[in-house]
């Protein structure tokens, strides 16, 4: 993979596994970390409602006070074989509990969170406030590889639901709110701001693009809560912590679930093409660097060896500006373009290389991760 910046980072996802009641732990692995765009493009959501202030700060208790009803446990046994162990034929597999976070989005029980919380499951339960039992939840869709998963509670109801913001329009500084269970602990509050958009990275097997990155804290059990904006909308799922450093904390952008959540409420696979490239927003910060007059665009910082890209002859410091009859402001604008296409779709990309523009035709293809 040609490169213009890496970083090494050791990472995990956030969630939290009990084994016959007790801590297990969790999966740690090795991220090369670099940016990359942002999220897709908007939805229209509920409008939001002006900030509530209390001595010059947000006040962040009546942003949490309206959330919490819609942030939900989520509780999942799997059966899993017991490595290792001689006994194991004699006994087949055991019983292994695990935890996550929750957020309902509908009133009729819907409920986002991260595929890795509710992998391998053979029950699952909620717990949402107001309710003095758990609530069976089914799997409605799934999708492994940008870690997401709808479920579906049965019974109850009508419950209370959150609104899906824009995450594309949140600005790095913005004050952010993390609901979540960390370690079991129900309705954790933390509150950070949003530190940075479009991280790519690597945690436990898992390849993330276009992450938002704060310093609200995130711990395990948090995955597939939300990360709320001061309008008490979700902008984000909380998904994955650096084991390394404090204020690390990763969350998937809210648009990216909105351009596959039809797909993933109806159950159907998601097809999603792939470019290949590792990318940043172009700024004029960069221009002198790169010998040119582009001041907007997605500057390619990696192209992944066989990729599309590669195949195409793009090259790191490249600025695209357009794809297909989109314009390409940003990292998050040509993230938005790619997932209107599928794999083997033939898409004309316009590029600027220092002071020369480019025009080039590349077949899209299918992410290898």
């Amino acid at each position: 993979m040609r490169s213009w910046t890496q970083k090494a980072l050791s990472l995990l996802l956030a969630g939290f596994i009990v084994g016959l009641g007790m801590a297990a732990g969790w999966k740690v692995a090795d991220a090369a970390l670099h940016q990359s765009g942002s999220a897709v493009s908007p939805v229209v959501s509920a409008a939001p409602s002006s900030v509530p202030v209390t001595g010059g700060f947000p006040d962040i208790a009546s942003i949490v006070e309206k959330a919490s009803p819609a942030v939900v446990r989520v509780n999942v046994t799997t059966s899993r074989p017991v490595s290792n162990d001689p006994f194991a034929p004699f006994f087949g597999s055991v019983p292994q509990r695990a935890l996550g976070s929750g957020v309902i989005i509908d009133p009729k029980g819907i409920v986002l969170t991260n595929q890795h919380v509710i992998q391998g499951a053979t029950d699952i339960t909620v717990n949402v406030l107001g309710y003095d039992r758990a609530l069976p939840a089914k799997v409605v869709g799934q999708d492994e590889t940008l870690d997401l998963a709808v479920l579906q509670i049965e019974g109850g109801g009508p419950f209370k639901a959150l609104p899906l913001g824009d995450s594309d329009a949140a600005r790095v500084g913005d004050w952010v709110v993390a609901i979540g269970n960390p370690f079991g602990l129900d309705h954790t509050v933390t509150v950070g701001v949003l530190s940075a958009k479009g991280r790519s990275i690597d945690a436990s097997g898992r390849h993330y693009d276009v992450l938002l990155q704060t310093d609200a804290a995130i711990n395990p059990g948090n995955s597939g809560g939300p990360l709320l904006n001061l309008q008490g909308e979700v902008i984000g799922i909380n998904t994955a912590v650096s084991s390394e450093g404090q204020g690390l904390g990763f969350a998937i952008p809210i648009n990216t679930v909105k351009s596959v959540l039809p797909d993933l409420e109806a159950g159907r696979t998601i097809q999603k093409a792939w470019l290949g490239v590792g990318i940043t927003d172009m700024t004029p910060e960069w221009a002198p660097m790169l010998k040119t007059s582009v001041q907007s665009g997605a500057l390619i910082q990696q192209i992944y060896q066989g990729s599309p890209a590669d195949r195409a002859g793009l090259q790191p410091g490249d600025i695209i500006v357009q794809l297909g009859d989109r314009t390409i402001r940003d990292a998050s604008s040509l993230v938005a373009a790619i997932r209107q296409y599928r794999p083997g779709d033939e898409v004309k990309i316009v590029f600027y290389r220092g002071s020369q523009r480019h025009e080039i035709t590349v077949k899209l293809g299918t992410p290898p991760f």
